[in-house]
């Protein structure tokens, strides 16, 4: 009887904590959710709606803002801008990033960590601080107005944090695995190839997703480089609808949300791979 009561108070704590946990949860949940519901139900208003009632529901929802923008070729044109800039920037971090993170991890060489340690430092610069040695950079190299004015330099900022992931995950494999490998005719690129890119599958999908979501969002190095509208990405497509004596702020919502929900879709559904990747770094045997 008294182990029962005691088990009692004990559940009741328990259930509390449980309690405000989820409390807590919520709340955050609201307060992330929260402006991208307010954008997506602001894309079926009026503008006087949104200035009088911005958190409100609409009276009658303007399907129009939403449908008037799908069934522009402009919208399909800036997302497929937006494709090529994602897909290069994180096809070149992702290869480049495994290439160093296996020469860092595996390979041995006098300097190795004064080097490393030196590369890491552009973790502390971010690319919001470095707009005019960055423009400065790709005017001389002529890639004002191009794609790849863009894709370098988030390439470039992706690859430091990109490659401490990897290297974590290329160092925990066993020296017993490199033998082995070589032992059976891998060379030093096969075992590269062979092995650790697959055993580090966790970790180059938690940088796929990453630098997917960074490099969707991105906004000031296209608004930097990109002077033809024509090959303007989704972040700076906002500008079409700023007019010179007013501008159409139900459509400027319906284009956030159709430019902010694939991104949160695509996050929720590929979270899983960010843990795993970040988390997962050490190998048992």
């Amino acid at each position: 009887m008294q182990q029962a009561g005691e088990k009692r108070p004990m559940a009741s704590r328990l259930w509390i904590a449980r309690f405000f946990q989820y409390l807590v949860l919520t709340a955050l949940a609201l307060i992330i959710l929260g402006p991208v519901l307010t954008a997506v139900l602001g894309g079926l208003k009026t503008t006087g709606e949104l200035f009088d009632q911005p958190f409100g529901l609409p009276a009658v929802p303007r399907w129009e803002n939403y449908t008037g923008i799908l069934s522009s070729s402009v919208f399909w044109r800036q997302l497929l801008n937006s494709a090529i800039i994602v897909v290069g920037t994180v096809s070149l971090t992702v290869a480049t990033s495994a290439l160093l993170a296996f020469v860092f991890s595996r390979l041995v060489f006098t300097g190795r960590e004064l080097l490393f340690n030196f590369f890491t430092l552009g973790l502390l610069f971010p690319v919001t601080i470095a707009f005019l040695p960055v423009f400065i950079q790709i005017r001389q190299m002529g890639l004002i107005d191009s794609y790849f004015g863009v894709i370098l330099p988030l390439v470039a900022f992706g690859i430091p944090g990109s490659t401490l992931i990897l290297r974590g995950f290329f160092r925990a494999i066993p020296s017993e695995l490199e033998d082995a490998a070589y032992i059976d005719g891998c060379g030093t690129l096969g075992f590269f190839w062979y092995v650790l890119l697959p055993l580090a599958r966790p970790a180059l999908g938690a940088i796929i997703v990453l630098q997917t979501i960074v490099s969707w969002n991105e906004y000031f190095l296209p608004l930097l480089v990109l002077t033809d509208d024509s090959k303007w990405p989704l972040t700076l497509g906002i500008m079409q609808f700023q007019g010179q004596y007013g501008t159409d702020w139900g459509r400027v919502m319906a284009f956030v949300s159709l430019l902010i929900v694939p991104a949160v879709l695509f996050y929720i559904f590929t979270q899983r791979y960010i843990v795993t990747g970040l988390t997962g770094g050490e190998l048992k045997g």
